[in-house]
């Protein structure tokens, strides 16, 4: 009962900004409410506890915090299994709603808007010892060698470096946690948590298309780096809801070569090819471009290209541009406008660090239900700190929970 007062009232304002009612069981023990057990997992994640013996250890020293989750001090408390098994049943979907609930909740107060999305990804390590970096298991990243701790995980990569010249990659087993956040508040509006090797852009569309169902997302303008480089996301963004992508191209093995003013490539030789007609395949157009002494009889490749001598009629080295017909090769992004709407895709980084510093970088669970409740109820426990925030006077953000415990 000698709980901090400060901490004391952070969490009665945490809880009073909640409005949620688990459906029970209609037969059998009755247990520990739901609704206790969850607000249980909030004070967890607000903590950034990654352990469940950790929050089991915090609300024995604090009963005062066990009573505002909806516990009776005058009795035991949950043990480490109970936590585990209720984690392990409980309905993703039901988080889900509690999740749109709070969104809609801040939209009214007008805190929250769908004007400027971000969506990205971050790694959740699987509990498994071929993520630690200290075991001595061969070939710890082989398909063919699947954690038997996790089933449902799966063998995934990320950038290891931010830098643009440096290509370093690390593999590991675990999941992916896909948010899409607000680019103006830097809060979440939609998650959904897929094993690690599901690549980034195959989700982007089923996201969008759930969280216009929370929140219309008409007319906004879509931020993501350059791993949603798919033309299906460009067409869906301006087709279905009106808005516009800002997403960087993805080069896919093509090199940078030196045009003309023009428009007019370059070749090995330094001279400026010619045109050589239009090509469509796979959907696009392309112009071809061949060597201005293709067909002369009485000059040569001043560099002697390898396909100079090639005993055909059409001499010399080829090469092609895609003509943009598509709203995907359509934008300019050198522009200045562009550039500046990009800058704000920073705050799906900054949201990602939050969300890590919550404990979920390294999960302790071991089944693919459990992670994905774990992620969502870290994304509610941001949500209902910022509701606690608006509701309360005096406060003037309302995405830190730090912010919010010093004014309490």
């Amino acid at each position: 009962m000698f709980t901090s007062q400060s901490v004391a009232v952070f969490y009665d304002k945490l809880f009073s900004a909640l409005d949620f009612e688990l459906p029970h069981a209609a037969t059998g023990r009755k247990g520990f409410p739901k609704e206790a057990m969850l607000c249980a997992f909030l004070v967890m994640k607000c903590e950034g506890f990654s352990q469940i013996s950790d929050l089991a250890d915090y609300l024995e020293n604090n009963r005062l915090i066990a009573h505002y989750c909806g516990f009776d001090i005058m009795k035991p408390l949950p043990s480490y299994w109970t936590y585990d098994r209720f984690l392990r049943n409980l309905s993703n979907d039901q988080l889900k709603d509690l999740m749109a609930v709070q969104v809609k909740k801040l939209y009214e107060l007008g805190v929250v808007d769908a004007s400027f999305i971000g969506l990205d990804s971050t790694p959740i390590c699987a509990n498994t010892r071929q993520n630690n970096p200290k075991s001595f298991v061969k070939s710890k990243f082989s398909k063919e060698n699947h954690p038997k701790s996790d089933p449902d995980c799966a063998l995934g990569v990320h950038s290891a470096s931010n830098q643009h010249d440096e290509r370093r990659y690390e593999f590991y087993w675990g999941y992916k946690s896909h948010v899409l956040v607000d680019c103006i508040s830097g809060l979440p509006l939609y998650e959904l948590t897929t094993p690690a090797n599901m690549m980034d852009s195959t989700v982007a569309t089923k996201i969008l298309s759930a969280a216009n169902r929370v929140l219309s997302l008409q007319a906004c303008s879509f931020l993501a780096d350059k791993g949603y480089d798919a033309r299906n996301i460009y067409n869906t963004v301006k087709d279905v809801y009106s808005g516009e992508a800002v997403i960087p191209l993805k080069k896919r093995g093509t090199k940078g070569g030196k045009n003309f003013a023009v428009g007019n490539p370059i070749c090995e030789a330094g001279l400026a090819m010619h045109k050589d007609g239009k090509t469509t395949d796979n959907g696009r157009t392309r112009q071809k471009y061949c060597c201005p002494f293709r067909q002369s009889k009485t000059g040569g490749c001043p560099c002697s290209h390898k396909n100079w001598k090639n005993g055909k009629r059409n001499r010399g080295c080829t090469k092609y541009k895609t003509i943009p017909t598509d709203y995907r090769l359509s934008i300019d992004r050198s522009c200045l406008y562009f550039k500046r709407l990009y800058a704000l895709r920073t705050e799906c980084e900054r949201y990602n660090s939050r969300f890590k510093a919550t404990g979920q970088e390294r999960l302790w669970v071991r089944n693919g239900k459990s992670a994905a409740n774990l992620n969502t109820l870290a994304h509610i426990s941001a949500l209902a700190v910022a509701c606690a925030a608006v509701m309360t006077t005096g406060i003037h953000s309302c995405r830190s929970r730090k912010a919010l415990r010093r004014a309490a």
